[in-house]
């Protein structure tokens, strides 16, 4: 039996949290692989491998968002074809992305593995911490072969309306990243390479397991072996909705590296802090990021149907209920910032500095429940483009320019350095509520001309 969900019909709220729910637990479990990795090493090794591990996961976290990102194309594009009822051409879809992605896959391992030691050293990794850096590097992009196809299943999954097969398959992948990881990292004492390796494996179990229960499960459409293959139309158009999601937050994701590179110069303690800060944010941003890829299933499959008011509450839905959690989680990364910073490092000036730079995202954990949530109802409509252009316009124009600038005022501070992500969010949401109103009149006034 599949486990598929119609949003085309009934109430909207329920349907919503029960499909977002099971996408935010795997988001949170899959945020535990690095986790985990710097939770350990925290424990066990020095500040130079908790710099190493948390620059080396965020630049290995950036490709993962990049195939995130581009596989949203399929996710988008499977939950219009069976909106429509187009099952022939949904089965296509699956077997387009499996060929593309696959070779997306050997194409990010050879690249990556390559230049393991150039990217450690663009991002200015300390000294100290530079060989460890690369180590990490060299094994997770070794195993981006199962990074890839993990995004990829999950994407496929939430298209047909399905959030809980990739829940289960990840929870069973990170029970086996913190056993590998304590066997070798506490264990064997194998530092970095351990961590990394419990983190490829970890990896590799989740595939296992999601291909395991997709062929007992079931599909609710017609695929094949013969479908995978390139598909030029289906090819075409995943790339068209996917490509300026994944440009988007290819170019956001270096903006964040920019930072990372920047607080980097200044000292290892700083590079510790602002890796532990970022590991941090990864648990705070969860939240809105699952409503925005369960509000683009839920607005392709409505958009699909051709019910666009529905499309626009379930939207409204998603910020009301998104904000709740936000104002949660911005008042502990405020005023319990050392807590939790605590618990990936034992160095007390390494907290200091992760929670002086948490203070800056307790504002940007509200402001992103509003405006995740727009970025996953223009997905879902398949306005991809506009996603990408605001996204580009918040890192560039006003994220580093910031960063940059705050960075050089004396005494250096974190918080001041962080403010540039808040500031970066307003000007998005400013810029996605006026593409919004606009579009609104447009279909309003098209309405009003077609009566007459």
């Amino acid at each position: 039996m599949n486990q598929t969900s119609n949003f085309t019909e009934g109430p909207i709220l329920a349907p919503l949290l029960r499909f977002t729910v099971p996408v935010l637990l795997a988001l949170f479990l899959q945020a535990m692989y690095g986790a985990v990795d710097l939770l350990i090493i925290g424990q066990f090794g020095e500040a130079a491998d908790v710099s190493a591990i948390s620059t080396g996961s965020q630049i290995m976290q950036s490709i993962t968002s990049v195939v995130t990102s581009l596989s949203m194309g399929a996710t988008v594009l499977l939950g219009q074809k069976l909106g429509k009822k187009r099952l022939e051409e949904a089965g296509q879809v699956l077997g387009s992305a499996v060929a593309l992605f696959t070779l997306l896959a050997v194409l990010l391992t050879a690249i990556m593995v390559l230049a393991a030691t150039p990217v450690a050293s663009l991002m200015q990794a300390p000294k100290e911490a530079f060989r460890q850096t690369v180590t990490y590097i060299r094994i997770c992009s070794g195993g981006a072969v199962f990074i890839v196809a993990y995004n990829v299943l999950g994407a496929l999954f939430r298209g047909i309306g399905d959030s809980k097969t990739p829940l289960l398959a990840v929870a069973i992948a990170c029970i086996t990243n913190i056993a590998v990881d304590l066997l070798l990292v506490a264990g064997f004492h194998m530092g970095v390479a351990g961590a990394a390796t419990a983190t490829v494996l970890a990896q590799a179990v989740s595939v296992a397991l999601s291909l395991l229960f997709t062929a007992r499960r079931g599909l609710p459409f017609p695929f094949s072996r013969r479908n995978i293959r390139l598909h030029r139309q289906m090819v075409k158009e995943i790339l068209r909705l996917g490509v300026p999601i994944a440009l988007q937050n290819t170019l956001v994701n270096i903006s964040f590296l920019a930072i990372t590179a920047i607080v980097n110069s200044i000292n290892v303690v700083a590079s510790a802090g602002i890796g532990v800060a970022e590991k941090l944010c990864e648990f705070v941003m969860l939240v809105p990021s699952a409503y925005m890829q369960s509000l683009s299933a839920f607005v392709a499959q409505n958009i699909g149907e051709g019910e666009k008011v529905r499309a626009k509450r379930a939207m409204l839905y998603g910020m009301i209920s998104s904000l709740c959690c936000g104002i949660v989680l911005s008042y502990l990364s405020f005023f319990h910032g050392s807590l939790l910073a605590g618990l990936f490092a034992k160095e007390q000036a390494v907290i200091a500095a992760a929670a002086d730079y948490l203070r800056a995202y307790a504002i940007d954990a509200m402001l992103t429940s509003v405006m995740f949530c727009f970025a996953g109802y223009f997905n879902g409509c398949g306005n991809t483009t506009f996603v990408m252009l605001q996204g580009i316009t918040g890192a560039f124009l006003v994220r580093i320019p910031v960063s940059f600038f705050m960075s050089r005022l004396t005494p250096v501070s974190l918080f001041l350095v962080g403010l540039a992500t808040p500031c970066s969010t307003v000007v998005q949401i400013l810029l996605f509520a006026g593409y919004f109103l606009f579009l609104t009149l447009r279909e309003h006034g098209d309405k009003v001309y077609d009566e007459k």
